[in-house]
């Protein structure tokens, strides 16, 4: 997938990838992964003792990676016998000249020590150098920063195949809720003649039991729970909602935060359909439309 396709797809927060590499007498292996979170919260675990490896690798992750909790970590080891080793000859003199003294002090306090032998002195800190600490870190941190690329491609791709089969799952969602948001239109379009009836009733009731009320402040109150009553409003904003998904799951990219409001406003309009219903097929709808929001909603926190 070129880079172009990538930033436009939907990805997930949820990913992994790893890769291996050597620069001798280096071996490493790198690992990146991710979960969801609110922000992007990046956690870089690479040795410190590579001067600049935590700076120059800092802007490439923030590139790809916008919201998450992400953590990248590098495991490097050396391979001494691949350096060679030299012998430290200052350090190899005061050796020997330390054990002579040994020596000599144990001669004189009647002590006979086994003879020392080069292997012994040898291995004694020191004497052999491998030169680790002359070594220059910059071509190491070069070849380091060289494969992360190829390492965050691979992290994308597999945020990608995520987004790709989260964003099915929500565009059935979506399609789903349209369905019951249009089964909502036509049973509250079904029940205004009812709706028409029973005020009809009540301000019947209220004038015949009333000595005295006036009957326009009556009509008024009526008119008001008439309003009340009308969800032609929340019906109309969940159509715009449900259109707003589909546009930003089909543009993609970093929509994670713009589709969790949306989950929000969707809520609230299902919630107050529920309040209005005044039916019992349509309050069956809303229960049901509520219920697919909240599944809608636990998908939207994968998205990035």
């Amino acid at each position: 997938m070129t880079k172009k396709r990538q930033d436009a797809a939907l990805r997930s927060m949820t990913g992994f990838a790893a890769l291996t590499g050597a620069s001798p007498p280096f071996r490493w292996t790198w690992d990146i992964r991710s979960v969801n979170g609110k922000g992007l919260d990046l956690r870089l675990r690479v040795p410190d003792w590579i001067d600049g490896l935590e700076t120059a690798l800092r802007p490439l992750v923030a590139g790809h990676a916008k919201r998450g909790n992400v953590t990248l970590s590098l495991r490097i080891t050396r391979d001494d016998a691949a350096v060679g080793l030299s012998l430290n000859v200052d350090t190899m003199r005061a050796v020997v000249q330390n054990l002579l003294s040994i020596e000599a002090e144990a001669m004189e306090q009647g002590l006979s020590l086994a003879p020392s032998r080069a292997t012994d002195i040898a291995v004694m800190r020191g004497v052999m150098d491998t030169g680790a600490t002359q070594d220059d870190p910059a071509p190491l941190r070069a070849a380091l920063v060289a494969d992360v690329p190829a390492l965050l491609e691979a992290f994308d791709d597999m945020r990608t195949r995520e987004g790709t089969a989260l964003q099915e799952v929500l565009i059935g969602q979506l399609t789903a809720i349209e369905t019951l948001t249009e089964q909502a239109a036509d049973l509250a379009e079904a029940r205004k003649d009812d709706v028409a009836a029973t005020l009809k009733r009540n301000l019947a009731r209220v004038l015949d039991n009333t000595d005295g009320a006036d009957a326009d402040r009556v009509a008024q109150e009526l008119a008001l729970l008439a309003v009340k009553a009308d969800v032609t409003e929340e019906i109309d904003r969940l159509h715009t909602h449900v259109q707003a998904a589909r546009a930003l799951l089909d543009g993609g990219g970093p929509v994670g935060r713009k589709l969790d409001f949306l989950m929000q406003e969707f809520n609230r309009e299902a919630n107050t359909l529920c309040s209005k219903a005044q039916n019992a097929d349509l309050t069956s709808v809303g229960l049901e439309m509520k219920a697919l929001i909240d599944q809608m909603r636990e998908q939207v926190q994968n998205v990035e």
